[in-house]
């Protein structure tokens, strides 16, 4: 995620970043230049189609379908910014879950047993960040060695043996069977994020619909140009690509956004939050001697 100030205007309109859409449509910016001018240049110069009243109502066209183009497009952005904005909450979620499952480890446990869930809470941030990217993820060493073999969801793995400690703890009798109910809300939200987070993942837009979009925009340009030299002339030319710009923009930032767990510049910051998982929960599980030295 790329860090900015919303209050400074200079810096957003003429800095040039990698996810900048202006880079990704270059190419076709040229071609949409490109045949503007064409166009423009064999009505003007030689079938004078100006000159017919019929020929110039074809600007009614475009005004008409303008209207139909902007809805779609602020749905279609609506719709890619609500993922990106659902996703963060379940990640702002994880957070908070693994702070409040900490606070309560550590009132109901003894001191030797924090330092598994120290390692293994921030561990699942890690396991589902790597896991929602795609990367390779395994399992931490205390964990992989016992198991027979790889399994093939990592964060249900480590989920299930986080339950399974706190079980054994139970039966065990250093927790009660008050406690582990009180335990469950916070172990059980992990398996819960996760799914919002695959079906955030796995569920695009459908393919139909993406496919009209990009369609509409780019008939609605190459026509552009029928209309608007009659009354423009060559000055069509820029208009009709910056108003392409400003439409395959809107669809291109929709695109980025609406799988917000990838590696884009305005995906979600998923290693910095699962960092804040780590220091938060390494400061609330801090072994006892550590917490009276800073007091």
């Amino acid at each position: 995620m790329i860090p900015y100030n919303p209050r400074n205007w200079l810096l957003p309109i003429f800095q040039l970043h990698r996810s900048d859409t202006f880079r990704k449509l270059l190419v076709m910016l040229l071609f949409i230049i490109l045949f503007s001018g064409g166009i423009v240049y064999l009505e003007l110069e030689h079938l004078r189609l100006g000159e017919t009243s019929n020929a110039r109502n074809i600007t009614l066209m475009h005004t008409l379908l303008g209207f139909a183009i902007s809805m779609l497009l602020v749905f279609r952005t609506n719709t890619a910014y609500d993922r990106w904005w659902e996703g963060r909450k379940l990640w702002g979620s994880l957070i908070n879950n693994s702070r409040n499952l900490a606070l309560k480890l550590q009132a109901l446990l003894p001191e030797e047993e924090h330092a598994f869930f120290r390692e293994m809470i921030p561990h699942y941030a890690l396991v589902l960040q790597r896991h929602l990217q795609g990367d390779p993820v395994a399992l931490p060493d205390p964990l992989s060695t016992a198991a027979a073999q790889a399994p093939l969801h990592v964060p249900n793995a480590l989920a299930a043996a986080l339950f399974a400690r706190v079980a054994d703890l139970q039966r065990s009798g250093q927790l009660s069977a008050e406690a582990l109910i009180v335990l469950n809300e916070e172990l059980r939200s992990f398996t819960d994020i996760c799914g919002a987070c695959e079906r955030i993942k796995n569920t695009p837009i459908p393919y139909s619909y993406s496919a009209f979009i990009k369609k509409f925009i780019f008939l609605y340009v190459v026509t552009l140009p029928l209309g608007l030299a009659f009354s423009l002339g060559y000055f069509t030319i820029p208009v009709t690509a910056f108003i392409f710009y400003v439409l395959a923009s809107l669809e291109l930032i929709a695109e980025e956004i609406e799988d917000p767990f990838g590696k884009d510049s305005n995906d979600l910051p998923m290693e910095r939050m699962t960092d804040t998982i780590r220091q938060n929960i390494g400061e609330l599980l801090r072994p006892v001697r550590q917490n009276a030295t800073l007091r």
